[in-house]
């Protein structure tokens, strides 16, 4: 099975990554791109299992927001290490809309960038092939601490206190 960091520990993943084509497997958690939920919600909340949905950049999260109730997962597509617009949509599920559900990056995802997108509201992450998981994982504390505030304490360092 597939592993991933959840919440900064090491998890299986039993999530199925489907496309626009792909059949729904009964009794399996599956991720649906943006197009599919868009096009068959009122099916997809009928299944018997979790629906999360994968959005791209340039998709935006409009078409999810209303919702998010039932969607406990969204992906958040990175395709390239410059391309940070999902990390503004992971900031405003979490701060906008009070999503408390997972949020996943995949894509390129490596040790680099998993501090900082955790800082922005990822709480998952689904590391490239050919990188090192455990390697993704000590990157957690590679910082004490940051001088903007992020989801979790939006307070910049000077307000804090000692």
């Amino acid at each position: 099975m597939r592993k991933l960091i959840l919440d900064k520990q090491l998890v299986d993943d039993g999530w199925l990554y489907l496309d626009n084509d792909d059949s729904l497997l009964p009794g399996a958690d599956v991720v649906v791109p943006l197009a599919r939920w868009k096009a068959e919600r009122e099916t997809l909340r009928q299944h018997d299992a979790g629906v999360g949905v994968r959005i791209e950049p340039g998709e935006g999260i409009e078409d999810i927001v209303p919702d998010l109730a039932d969607i406990p997962l969204v992906c958040l597509s990175f395709p390239a290490f410059h391309d940070g617009r999902g990390l503004s949509y992971a900031r405003e599920l979490r701060e906008r809309h009070r999503y408390g559900g997972q949020i996943r990056a995949v894509g390129d995802v490596h040790r680099d960038v998993v501090h900082g997108m955790y800082r922005c509201g990822i709480n998952a992450f689904d590391i490239r092939e050919g990188k090192s998981i455990a390697d993704a994982l000590i990157a957690f504390g590679d910082f004490s601490t940051g001088y903007q505030g992020d989801v979790y304490d939006p307070r910049p360092v000077y307000r804090r206190g000692a």
